[in-house]
């Protein structure tokens, strides 16, 4: 499977071309906006989020309920479009004035100034209208699709804040599907509830200030058979091309799998998971600090994965800049953005994750339609538990 997106932050829509969905997957637009409508949530969130109401419209692939097997198309408007009309439209301009809001002072932390190099751009609102992470709404409607694939093998995913700036929430062991319950309800998405007071007023003093927070989010998928992904290649590690996949979420300066850097600091005694075996269940591990892969191939314990947020990089008190017309110091422009969107954040990365886990299980079981797939992958469970 691959996809591609087009779009910009104030364009017209985002959209998604998603190649090698088998056919015969249940799919409706209804369960694709549960995820969208997860991404607007959260404490912190700027005034875009009361503008848009994330929907997806499916405009191919899916017929009367279910993929065909052709490429699925996918595409979110912008309801903010009306406002930038003349802005961003595509028709040439008489005149340079009448191309409204030109950006000529990047943001530090911004892709701005070397986008605007890289692509020769003298307007860096070129540059910053796809950087935007307002693309991520499109990849959760991608990684949406690959959930209702994945659903259809009882595989599971949730996700939860585990820091906001300094405040940090205490570990967490429940059921996946109780976190996310819990979560759900909660506008930093954390568990317990004096760490949610502790965080929102944390928020709230860096949105007086005219600053911003960044964070750790933790992704959980549960019910992975062992063996996705592959040890022969550098390039098929799934654990590999997780991180990659978080790593290329805006504004994600981290990724680590399992205990993840914790394992430097340990003794090899306490790092690796011991190997059991039970007639009834088969293999498994003691302890699961690997995060579920050894080798860059899932041990079919829970994936656990953990992405690092930067602070986002337009502030309402602006750090220094240069105006790239006279190159004279000045402060940089100023966006509309948020104060914090960690929590949506782990949302984002639940369904990039998503993307990733139904990619590598399509490889290894792959087919083109549902039924063949499931026909693989029973094949595959008896010779693991006859191993």
């Amino acid at each position: 499977m691959r996809f591609l997106t087009a779009g910009e932050t104030h364009g017209p829509q985002l959209t998604a071309i998603v190649e090698g969905m088998p056919s015969n997957v249940p799919v409706t637009a209804e369960n694709i906006n549960e995820q969208l409508a997860r991404r607007q949530k959260g404490y912190g969130r700027g005034r875009r989020m009361q503008i848009e109401k994330d929907e997806v419209q499916i405009v191919g692939g899916v017929r009367h309920g279910k993929t065909t097997g052709a490429p699925v198309a996918l595409v979110v408007h912008n309801k903010d479009w009306k406002n930038w009309t003349a802005i961003m439209g595509i028709e040439p301009v008489e005149d340079d004035s009448e191309a409204k809001r030109r950006v000529n002072r990047p943001r530090p932390g911004h892709a701005d100034l070397n986008g605007g190099l890289k692509y020769n751009q003298r307007d860096l609102r070129n540059i910053l209208e796809r950087s935007s992470a307002r693309e991520t709404t499109v990849r959760v409607a991608v990684g949406g699709l690959a959930r209702e694939l994945l659903s259809q093998f009882g595989i599971r995913i949730a996700g939860h804040v585990l820091r906001i700036g300094e405040v940090e929430a205490p570990p967490v062991t429940m059921p996946l599907e109780e976190l996310r319950a819990v979560t759900e309800e909660s506008p930093v998405r954390v568990v317990d509830k004096a760490t949610e007071e502790r965080m929102i007023k944390l928020i709230d003093e860096a949105k007086a200030d005219g600053d911003t927070l960044g964070g750790i989010v933790e992704t959980i998928v549960e019910g992975v058979p062992p063996g996705l992904g592959s040890h022969v290649q550098w390039d098929r590690k799934l654990d590999g091309r997780i991180a990659q996949g978080v790593m290329s979420i805006q504004a994600f300066k981290g990724v680590e799998v399992g205990i993840g850097f914790e394992a430097a600091r340990l003794r090899g005694s306490k790092v690796h998971d011991e190997i059991r075996y039970d007639a009834e269940t088969g293999f498994s591990r003691a302890s699961n600090r690997a995060g579920g892969f050894e080798g860059g191939m899932t041990t079919g314990e829970p994936i656990v994965v953990r992405g690092v947020m930067k602070p986002i990089a337009t502030l309402y008190k602006p750090l220094q800049s240069i105006d790239i017309d006279t190159k004279e110091a000045f402060t940089a422009q100023v966006e509309r953005s948020d104060t914090c969107a960690v929590p949506a954040a782990s949302v984002i990365m639940e369904n990039v994750v998503a993307w990733e886990v139904a990619r590598a299980f399509l490889e290894k079981f792959g087919g083109d339609s549902l039924e063949e797939v499931r026909r693989n992958y029973e094949n595959y469970l008896e010779q693991v538990r006859n191993y």
